[in-house]
């Protein structure tokens, strides 16, 4: 029976360049989360630079745009991780730092076990979430569809 793995995507506009004052808070913590993720139970894989972290990587046109992807065992994890542990106090104060997003900036999808998604693979599943929703193709956090063998 085929395993999967839930891989993640999620970007932001930042409200200044990434080396500004105002997102030097934001930079400081960086080092730390990113360890805590990888610390993490179920924790797979994280996309990262040559500075160890994906602020440098642009995906997008859009020069203030920055990408976080990771891969995870289970929905679980990812949930533990990104709602029960210092991560979510770092994102309480998104606000601060970043553009209120007005198209999707997360999507969730299931991967074969041992697949490293790519940028363009997010991009893809953004994109369908703007356009179709939630689908067992891109969902959110809200709307979760269990991995199907296609």
């Amino acid at each position: 029976m085929a395993k999967f793995h839930l891989a993640q995507v999620n970007i932001s506009k930042l409200l200044e360049p990434i080396d500004s004052p105002l997102l030097a808070d934001f930079v400081a913590q960086l080092d730390e989360i990113n360890a805590l993720a990888e610390q993490s139970k179920g924790f797979v894989w994280r996309l990262k630079g040559d500075n160890e972290n994906a602020t440098a990587l642009r995906v997008f046109d859009d020069e203030m745009i920055i990408i976080n992807m990771s891969v995870w065992e289970t929905m679980e994890d990812l949930k533990e991780f990104a709602f029960k542990t210092a991560h979510a106090m770092v994102m309480k104060d998104r606000n601060r730092w970043f553009e209120k997003p007005q198209d999707a900036s997360l999507a969730l999808w299931w991967i074969p076990e041992n697949h490293i998604p790519t940028a363009s693979e997010a991009k893809e599943r953004l994109m369908s979430i703007n356009k179709n929703g939630s689908t067992s193709f891109a969902f959110t956090f809200k709307h979760v569809f269990l991995p199907t063998i296609d």
